[in-house]
């Protein structure tokens, strides 16, 4: 695959830039906001970064605002949004680098996209939470699960909402949407060529919404 330069979407945490970096991947984050840590980053518009860089992996993280399940009652009032998002994501996606990962939680993207490639759970990869976590993949395979947790708690539980952070750039939103690092490593180890590690996640497509 070989899979070396590599440029992470929509993430201001670095988790996952980092973990391509600590396995010899040239790798840069971009976001609309600073990196939380040190780091190859890019603050501005990824589009702008989408031309013929001669990057061969592209990690993204759209933001899912309006593409959330958790907002199904609002979807008939969010029409034009959705279809700004579903622009954005189609952007990503029919970019000119080769192997493309989008991920976004269950939501309207399999319903007025596609389905995902795959639905993983971060307690797949030694995190003490689930959450379902869709990944839609091109040029890329599905990711082997590296550590289940059986006593995973759900999402809304380890990290609670709070007023405060729901807004952007607050601590408890960042919480809530900072990669899991166990899962940031599984994709930096198999899909920068590394051997898999134990047993191949459940590929669980949902039929719709």
């Amino acid at each position: 695959m070989n899979a070396r330069r590599v440029l992470v979407a929509c993430e201001f945490s670095g988790v996952v830039r980092d973990a391509f970096i600590a396995r010899g991947a040239d790798a840069v984050s971009c976001d609309l906001l600073p990196s939380e840590r040190p780091g190859p980053h890019i603050q501005g518009d990824v589009l702008a970064e989408l031309g013929p860089t001669g990057r061969d992996l592209l990690v993204a993280f759209p933001p899912c605002t309006y593409l959330s399940g958790a907002g199904r009652h609002l979807w008939p009032l969010r029409i034009t949004e959705q279809m700004h998002a579903l622009q954005f994501v189609l952007a990503l996606w029919c970019s000119d680098v080769p192997r493309v990962a989008i991920e976004n939680p269950r939501g309207v993207l399999s319903v007025i996209w596609r389905r995902p490639s795959q639905v993983v759970q971060p307690s797949h990869f030694g995190a003490h939470y689930s959450k379902a976590t869709c990944l839609w993949l091109r040029g890329l395979p599905p990711l082997l699960a590296t550590g289940v947790v059986s006593s995973a708690v759900s999402f809304d539980r380890a990290f609670p909402h709070s007023g405060a952070g729901h807004a952007r750039q607050g601590a408890a939103w960042r919480r809530r949407v900072r990669f899991p690092v166990g899962l940031a490593e599984a994709m930096a180890d198999q899909w920068l060529e590394r051997p898999p590690m134990t047993s191949p996640v459940h590929v669980d497509i949902p039929g719709g919404r």
